[in-house]
């Protein structure tokens, strides 16, 4: 069979029997479990996960009990990366010695992690997996901020966004610096693939997972992922907020191949202010003052000029 074949279609995908059990300790709303189910589900085959610490790995590994119905390993808060790696060569030198039980069986290796563990202190970590090769998937979890340890600012951290490292108050409007293009970098990595995915647009997701698990080496997924606490919104409301990223352009999902191929593909049909998507979170509403005005005429000046850069690319093929 060919490997092709061995991957789910939709139907089969949206009544595969879960890899990651739904009793967990994530906040009600945390899109990580959806992010995470849809991941696992998206391939038949065996699969070794790694998990940096993190919100995930904390609210899913409570001795003695797991969510998790795949092998699983958790090493620290920066090498989630390197310890699938290493898992990954292991498999690979047992099966040139012909040492492997079940020679057939070729498991799929993943990563996942946080923006902290990813953008910040495992980014060394991740950029030496790359560099090396290894056939592996790394799904950063991005929901902007340091969520498990206390609400800090991560190097993922927007514009305007208070945390308790980058307050907001009379003498500051929150963080300062722009978001790590984190797509651009582990592109230039030379990497087959990398995609932008989202939750609310869940077969866009499912089919970049599946082609990452396709190609051959090191594929990097960044999926947002809305975090009720520290955003600041009601759990209810984690899909709404994720169309609004979506829809506002705040959080485009494109895909790039082989280090230059830019594909876009999710164009929303009416494309809406930056203003509603921040207006909906609380770690925002200081900057509707008029003082902060300014700051918000710079968002939507630094979306669209991405925007255009995007499809520019796309157009280009570079």
């Amino acid at each position: 069979m060919s490997e092709i074949k061995k991957i789910k279609n939709l139907k089969e995908f949206s009544t595969s029997a879960d890899r990651f059990e739904g009793a967990n300790l994530l906040c009600p709303g945390c899109a990580h479990s959806i992010i995470v189910r849809e991941v696992l589900n998206a391939t038949n085959d065996d699969l070794v996960i790694g998990a940096s610490t993190g919100c995930l790995e904390v609210c899913t590994a409570v001795y003695p009990y797991t969510s998790w119905d795949a092998s699983w390993i958790h090493i620290g808060f920066e090498n989630g990366s390197t310890a699938v790696a290493g898992a990954e060569a292991m498999y690979k030198a047992l099966k040139s010695k012909g040492r492997l039980p079940q020679p057939d069986r070729t498991p799929k290796f993943v990563t996942f992690a946080g923006d902290g563990a990813t953008y910040d202190i495992g980014f060394q970590w991740i950029s030496g997996c790359f560099e090396r090769g290894h056939d592996m998937m790394y799904v950063c979890l991005d929901n902007e901020v340091y969520a498990n340890t206390g609400g800090q600012r991560s190097s993922s951290t927007p514009v305007g966004s208070s945390t308790t490292t980058a307050p907001a108050g009379r003498v500051s409007y929150g963080e300062k610096k722009e978001k790590k293009d984190m797509i651009a970098i582990m592109a230039a990595h030379g990497s087959p693939y990398v995609a932008q995915v989202a939750p609310n647009k869940w077969k866009d997701m499912v089919k970049k997972i599946q082609h990452g698990f396709q190609v051959e080496g090191p594929v990097f997924i960044n999926a947002i992922s809305p975090c009720t606490t520290e955003w600041k919104f009601a759990p209810e409301d984690t899909m709404m907020i994720t169309d609004l990223s979506t829809d506002s352009l705040v959080f485009p999902l494109y895909e790039i191949i082989d280090g230059h191929e830019l594909n876009i593909t999710y164009r929303p049909k009416n494309v809406i202010p930056v203003v509603d998507y921040l207006g909906a979170q609380g770690r925002f509403k200081h900057l509707f003052k008029p003082e902060n005005k300014h700051i918000l005429d710079g968002w939507q000046t630094r979306v669209d000029r991405n925007w255009e850069l995007l499809q520019r690319r796309e157009e280009a093929r570079v």
